[in-house]
C-alpha cells in the first residue's frame, strides 16, 4: 500500500512539475552610468538570429555605452532605438533608453522605457529610484487610490523577484514538499515522521505562495492595459468623438489604464479613478 502512495506521490510531483515548466515565462536620478554587462550581446537582447546580428547588436552596444559616457545622448539614443529595432529587448537596455530619453528632455518616452525595464527586472532599485525622479517631472499630480495595506505588502514582496526566480523557488518548494511527504511515509521514528509531516505543510504552503507570485508577475509582464501619455498635453474626453465635452486634460509622462478602444480612442482610468476618453494616437502601451 505505502508503494503504491509513493508511486502516485512521484506521478504527481513529476506532473505538476511539468505543469509549472510550462506555465513559467521567461533629487537627480542615477543615469550618470549606463548599464553595462561582460557580454554585450547579451545585454543588448535576449537573442539573436546569427552571430552577425549578435556581434552587430554588440557593438551597437558597446558604441552607445561609449556615446553615453561621452556625454552625446543623443547619439546614444539613437543607438539604443537601432538595437530595439532589430527585435532585441532587455532590462538593460530598457533602461539604459531611458536614461538617455531622460537625459535629451524626453521624458514621456523615459518613463515608458522605465516602466517596460521594471517588467523584465522588478527587483532593480535603479529603476524605481529613476522612474520616480521622472515621474516627478511630469505636470499631472494625481492621487492614487489607496489599496488594502495587505494587498500592497504582498505587491511590494512579489515585485522584489522576476517571474523566472520565483518560478525556481516554487519548483524548490515543491521539491522539498515531496520528499519532507516522502520522510512522513517512510521514517521508521514517529518524531521525523512529526517532522515530515509538519515540513510538508510549510513546504506546500511556500509552493502555492511563490506559485501564486510567479503567476501575478507574469501576468503583469504580459499586462497590455498600461499606457503612458507621450503627447505633450490631450482632452480627455467624455465620449469618444473630438466634439464631446472636455472632462480634463493629461500631459506627457502621466501613467493611464486602458479599458476599452473604439475607432482610434482609448477608454482610460487614471490612479485616482477618473475615466473618460483619449485618442489613442497619444498614448503609447507599456
Amino acid at each position: 500500500m505505502k508503494r503504491l502512495i509513493i508511486t502516485l506521490v512521484l506521478l504527481f510531483g513529476l506532473s505538476a512539475l511539468s505543469a509549472q515548466e510550462g506555465a513559467a515565462p521567461a533629487g537627480e536620478p542615477r543615469t550618470d552610468s549606463v548599464a553595462a554587462s561582460g557580454d554585450a550581446a547579451t545585454a543588448a537582447g535576449e537573442r539573436a538570429d546569427d552571430s552577425g546580428a549578435e556581434s552587430s547588436a554588440g557593438s551597437l552596444w558597446d558604441r552607445a555605452n561609449t556615446a553615453y559616457i561621452n556625454g552625446d545622448y543623443h547619439a546614444a539614443l539613437e543607438m539604443y532605438e537601432r538595437i530595439l529595432a532589430g527585435g532585441m529587448g532587455s532590462a538593460k537596455l530598457y533602461y539604459n533608453l531611458a536614461n538617455a530619453c531622460f537625459k535629451e528632455g524626453q521624458t514621456g518616452r523615459a518613463i515608458l522605457f522605465y516602466h517596460r525595464a521594471l517588467r523584465l527586472a522588478p527587483g532593480s532599485d535603479d529603476i524605481r529610484y529613476n522612474l520616480s525622479v521622472a515621474e516627478a517631472r511630469t505636470k499631472d499630480r494625481i492621487e492614487e487610490i489607496p489599496a488594502f495595506f495587505l494587498t500592497e505588502w504582498a505587491r511590494a514582496v512579489r515585485r522584489t523577484m522576476s517571474c523566472t526566480a520565483w518560478s525556481v523557488l516554487s519548483l524548490a518548494a515543491l521539491a522539498f514538499a515531496l520528499g519532507l511527504f516522502l520522510l512522513y511515509l517512510l521514517a521508521p521514528r514517529l518524531s521525523l515522521r512529526k517532522a515530515g509531516f509538519y515540513g510538508t505543510a510549510v513546504a506546500a504552503a511556500l509552493f502555492v505562495l511563490t506559485t501564486w507570485f510567479a503567476a501575478g508577475e507574469r501576468r503583469e509582464m504580459l499586462d497590455d492595459s498600461q499606457a503612458v501619455v507621450m503627447a505633450a498635453s490631450t482632452a480627455v474626453k467624455s465620449s469618444p468623438d473630438k466634439s464631446a465635452t472636455d472632462l480634463f486634460v493629461l500631459h506627457e509622462g502621466t501613467l493611464v489604464k486602458i479599458s476599452d478602444r473604439l475607432e482610434g480612442w482609448c477608454e482610460i482610468t487614471i490612479a485616482d479613478g477618473k475615466k473618460g476618453w483619449l485618442e489613442c494616437r497619444t498614448i503609447e502601451r507599456i
